[in-house]
């Protein structure tokens, strides 16, 4: 069975990953068929072939649920999501500044 699957690169506290085409049988960081694309969580970084991914979901390789979830993304060109689990198009921080302003201009108009 072939599958597409996530394999681990970059240092350590600082993982980033390869998508690749590997046979089920062969060890996480050993020899793969084809390399697809890479994915780095910190970075929030996502790139994918999804040409070549569909190619070989269409013969039968079975992507793990990480996989995909990012080829998904890649398709629909949905932003990947915040270590919160937020999106980056929501900018709650503009809201938070908006309330805090509020009680600080009252205080000064009333301190006048």
């Amino acid at each position: 069975m072939v599958k597409i699957r996530l394999t681990r690169t970059g240092k350590k506290n600082a993982p980033s990953f390869r998508i690749v085409v590997v046979d089920a049988r062969v060890r996480r960081d050993g020899a793969y068929i084809e390399k697809l694309g890479h994915y780095a969580p910190i970075r929030e970084e996502e790139v994918v072939n999804v040409e070549r991914a569909e190619y070989w979901i269409a013969r039968g390789a079975q992507a793990t649920s990480t996989v995909k979830d990012i080829i998904r993304r890649a398709k629909t060109g949905e932003p990947t999501r915040g270590l919160k689990g937020q999106k980056k198009s929501e900018e709650p921080k503009a809201e938070a500044t908006e309330k805090v302003a509020e009680p600080v201009k009252e205080a000064a108009e009333a301190a006048e």
